[in-house]
């Protein structure tokens, strides 16, 4: 996975460091998955868990689905998606002038590989870290309960976050 090299208009919101972005993920609870729909994009708000391994610098996130439906057609037939994640969105007064209104918030968007896991094991595994990112617990699952559901897996390729810091006199 690496850092994608800025083409963002404002750079001075870019989130440079990546412990930075990781901090965002953690905030966030919900992820939306971009995936090709013929001529149209297909976005699809998910519960999510994630791992990251600094060593490699894979940035894996897993989130559950049922066993069939549209989803899964689109990620067979194409692999490549986007996700985004945003948190801390406030809006940000403008007062009487409405051009001046405007939006704090942090925000990661990533491009990856998705797929459908079929190793029980890994089906476990990310289930575990979608429950444990969920609700700050740990859960043992069984292969038993991992083979109710579909488990999806995006694997990071690139990168990019963004954040506007709430202004200090608001």
């Amino acid at each position: 996975m690496k850092k994608k090299e800025s083409t963002m208009r404002r750079t001075d919101r870019e989130v440079r460091e990546f412990e930075d972005i990781l901090k965002i993920i953690q905030k966030a609870k919900i992820l939306r998955l971009g995936l090709f729909d013929g001529a149209y994009p297909y976005i699809v708000p998910l519960h999510f868990g994630y791992t990251y391994d600094p060593e490699t610098k894979d940035l894996i996130f897993y989130m559950h689905s049922a066993k069939e439906g549209h989803k899964l057609d689109l990620i067979r037939d194409n692999p490549n998606v986007c996700i985004e994640l945003d948190v801390d969105m406030e809006i940000v007064s403008g007062g009487d002038v409405p051009c001046r209104y405007g939006a704090s918030f942090s925000s990661v968007i990533a491009r990856g590989s998705t797929d459908i896991v079929e190793n029980p094991e890994e089906k476990v595994k990310g289930l575990e870290q979608l429950m444990l990112h969920q609700t700050g617990r740990s859960f043992e699952m069984s292969e038993k309960m991992a083979l109710t559901v579909e488990v999806v897996r995006v694997k990071v390729l690139e990168i990019t976050a963004k954040e506007r810091k709430k202004p200090k006199d608001f």
